[in-house]
């Protein structure tokens, strides 16, 4: 499996203050991923990208307030906004056995138990108790699918593909 060395975790939705902290909101909001790392690399609207060190960071109910190495004052923390937040993938604790990085399952083939093909997955919404993965490029349409075992019976990263069970193909 060829695995890329970072995961998007956020992006940087704001200026904080006037001495150059950022709010970083997380794909999932139930996410610790920055609290577990020491870095993060900063994709910039430019395509730019730099490794910044987090000196400081808390949580606030919806979004992370964090202190990057190397920026000072609110005009270098306005240049960040809407850069994409990516964590060194050797900074994480690896998910066990049955769990997932997100970003990992997007882009996954995913067909139904009987081999139709049902589109990728193409974005994660995480707006509930669970994930719900949205399936785009089949012929049944958009699919919103919960990311729960009875709709994801499995799931293998190596081949790049899911199976997937949508709801209303339930009796």
């Amino acid at each position: 499996m060829s695995v890329d060395s970072h995961l998007q975790v956020g992006y940087v939705c704001r200026a904080h203050g006037l001495k150059g902290e950022v709010a970083i909101k997380t794909f999932d909001p139930g996410s610790s991923s920055l609290l577990e790392v020491p870095r993060v690399l900063l994709r910039l609207r430019d395509g730019s990208e730099k490794v910044h060190t987090l000196r400081e960071l808390r949580q606030t109910p919806r979004e992370f307030l964090v202190v990057l190495e190397g920026i000072s004052g609110r005009t270098a923390s306005e240049a960040l906004v809407g850069a994409t937040v990516l964590a060194f993938r050797e900074d994480l604790p690896p998910p066990e056995e049955g769990e997932y990085f997100q970003g990992d399952l997007v882009g996954l083939s995913v067909t139904s138990p009987d081999g139709e093909a049902l589109g990728t997955i193409e974005e994660i919404w995480n707006t509930g108790e669970v994930p719900t993965l949205v399936i785009r490029g089949g012929a049944r349409g958009e699919l919103a699918v919960p990311f729960v075992k009875t709709f994801v019976p499995s799931v293998d990263l190596v081949a790049r593909t899911a199976i997937v069970e949508p709801p209303e193909f339930l009796e």
